[in-house]
């Protein structure tokens, strides 16, 4: 699964590097962008790159051969698509490469207290993934959930098959908060990873985040964080 290392081990850059899926998800992303996150992740040894669906397959040739994998997002950033179109999305991702998926939760589903679509949505798509060796990391957008919320949607999600529970999409009102980690890291079990993403610019936040029990770092600007550990 990766990323797994304690936060006593991530005092050097090679080291927190390995938890870092260093991300470029804007809408303006250029071929030539793409070229550029992939070449300063063979350069860090980023354990991912997370890009845009449209993007896999360049991202894939990129990386061929190194140590670092591909992840793209499903439902991205609003979790409303349907489950089949989820699983589509999905499909055609793993199809030209990825090797992780960031799906975004059905929100809404979670917020009307249906947790029987919630439920379904993760599972048909933690199905998927789970045949195709993929690992699937579920989004909350935790700025928009109570506390209640935000325990009942990881909870559920990890019982759906996900390997992951992350924070945000980085799109919504807020991103990663220390206090959002802490919780998840406390209502998941230690196979379940928790992924922290917005508004992660900083090494001190970066930190701020693995010590409050995240696993993976989702961020776009990894190599601003990595400089300012020793090599």
């Amino acid at each position: 699964m990766g990323g797994f290392l304690p936060p006593a081990h991530l005092n050097r850059r090679s080291e927190l590097a390995r938890v870092v899926d260093y991300t470029i998800l804007r809408a303006t992303a250029t071929a030539a962008d793409i070229d550029v996150l992939c070449d300063e992740a063979l350069k860090y040894n980023f354990w991912a790159v997370c890009v845009n669906p449209v993007h896999v397959k360049q991202a894939v040739r990129r990386l061929a051969g190194s140590g670092t994998v591909v992840c793209s997002v499903v439902s991205f950033p609003l979790g409303a698509a349907t489950t089949d179109m989820k699983l589509m999305e999905a499909r055609g991702a793993i199809t030209d490469g990825a090797r992780e998926i960031d799906m975004v939760s059905n929100i809404g589903a979670l917020k009307s207290g249906d947790t029987r679509t919630y439920f379904s949505d993760i599972n048909e798509v933690a199905a998927f993934c789970g045949r195709s060796d993929t690992v699937l990391k579920v989004i909350l957008e935790c700025c928009y959930l109570t506390d209640e919320e935000k325990v009942r949607g990881a909870r559920l999600a990890e019982q759906a098959g996900a390997n992951f529970v992350k924070t945000s999409t980085g799109f919504g009102t807020s991103g990663a908060t220390a206090a959002d980690v802490s919780l998840l890291r406390k209502v998941l079990a230690s196979r379940t990873g928790v992924k922290a993403a917005g508004g992660i610019g900083t090494l001190a936040k970066a930190l701020e985040m693995i010590n409050a029990g995240a696993n993976r770092i989702g961020t776009s600007s990894g190599t601003k964080i990595l400089d300012e550990l020793p090599s």
